[in-house]
């Protein structure tokens, strides 16, 4: 195997187990009944997991050259596992937080931005390619993980669908490290070319609006899969809800990996949420329980992309040199969305018994990041 798909391997299986975070719907109604509290208080544990996650892809960069990759792989899964740990026992929701939230968080920014750069790294001129792929896998975890999710609750509540994650991460970390170790990776701290892009404080303004509007949509849905296919009337096979959302999530990071060479960036980054805007408008007028997951695929289909297509377009425009700093600070935005959009639905939700109301301004968001789009372009920041 070559070294750059060595590297590839060890960063899409890491990325695998780190993506089971956006499976987290399963466990609203559980910790809803175990600690007594709201919708909306137990949704501020997936909000939170996202803050600490961006707030490591923002700094990450600053990290990940001072440990071998092989061993910065071995410390992101150990305290990933510990948080899980602690999430596993805890005896109420504010320990789940310090568990889930901060410490499996932190650890899920920290591999993801650096499986994410070091697979770049690893295969220069592929970039894209290999960024989509990383990235599916990251959705092919929360693919995967809802039916585990699932019987690990059935079979022994919270506490062991929580053991079960720390045991993943234990599992893939030695697998990762050494086929990281055997590809003798280094990640690389680049310096900028005369060839690279300044990436303008307007640039990187109007980039963060449109990415943080695009991905509000996806991150409502996700956050919120089974509780809208609960009110779709899916009500005896829930689980199917966010593994449909995850599935084709994992589906729309490929094909806008393979994008990305093929279609003008303008393009790309105005029609994928258009397309979201449209199945989240249908969404709440579906009549039939098909109908309803076919939407909410969609809406993971292009969040998927969007959230592949993102990174890859940086990097093309700005160069390598700058895409991991500059990306950092647009993924800031999917932070603020994750921190206000699924907490959100779950406020409309208490408020309404309802989503109609959080997924038609889910849908005005996804039109707002194309406005913004729009803007871009014909300001000629690019």
């Amino acid at each position: 195997m070559q070294r750059g798909n060595k590297v590839l391997v060890s960063a899409s299986l890491l990325c695998l187990v780190l993506g089971s975070v956006h499976a987290f719907s399963v466990f609203l109604e559980p910790m809803e009944q175990r600690f007594n509290v709201s919708r909306s208080m137990v949704s501020l544990t997936y909000s939170f997991a996202l803050v600490a996650l961006t707030l490591s892809v923002l700094t990450g960069h600053r990290t990940f050259a001072l440990l071998p990759p092989a061993r910065f792989i071995i410390l992101v899964c150990t305290m990933g596992a510990g948080g899980a740990v602690i999430a596993a026992f805890a005896s109420s929701l504010a320990s789940v937080w310090l568990g889930y939230s901060l410490l499996f968080g932190c650890a899920n920014g920290l591999g993801y931005g650096f499986g994410l750069q070091i697979a770049a790294q690893s295969n220069p001129g592929r970039e894209g390619r290999a960024m989509g792929i990383v990235t599916a896998c990251y959705a092919l975890g929360a693919t995967v993980a809802p039916p585990l999710f699932a019987w690990g609750l059935a079979s022994g509540d919270i506490r062991l669908a929580m053991l079960g994650l720390a045991a993943a991460l234990l599992l893939v970390a030695p697998l990762c490290a050494v086929l990281i170790a055997r590809a003798e990776a280094v990640f690389k701290v680049a310096t900028r070319k005369s060839g690279d892009t300044i990436a303008s404080p307007g640039m990187i303004a109007l980039l963060w609006f449109s990415y943080g509007a695009a991905v509000s949509a996806g991150l409502m849905a996700i956050g919120h899969a089974t509780g809208i296919a609960a009110r779709m009337g899916l009500s005896d096979r829930l689980w199917l809800a966010p593994m449909t959302v995850a599935l084709c999530n994992m589906c729309g990071s490929l094909v806008g990996g393979l994008c990305v060479d093929r279609v003008a960036p303008k393009t790309l980054l105005t029609a994928l949420p258009m397309a979201s805007a449209s199945a989240l408008i249908l969404l709440p007028l579906s009549n039939t329980t098909t109908l309803a997951l076919v939407c909410m695929g969609c809406v993971g289909f292009t969040y998927g992309a969007i959230i592949a297509v993102y990174p890859a377009v940086i990097t093309k425009i700005v160069g390598v040199a700058s895409s991991t700093r500059v990306y950092g600070k647009v993924f800031t935005a999917w932070g603020m969305a994750g921190l206000f959009a699924p907490w959100l639905a779950g406020v409309m939700f208490d408020q309404t018994a309802d989503y109609t109301l959080a997924l038609t301004l889910a849908a005005l968001l996804s039109g707002l990041s194309a406005l913004c789009i729009q803007v871009l372009f014909r300001s000629g920041k690019f």
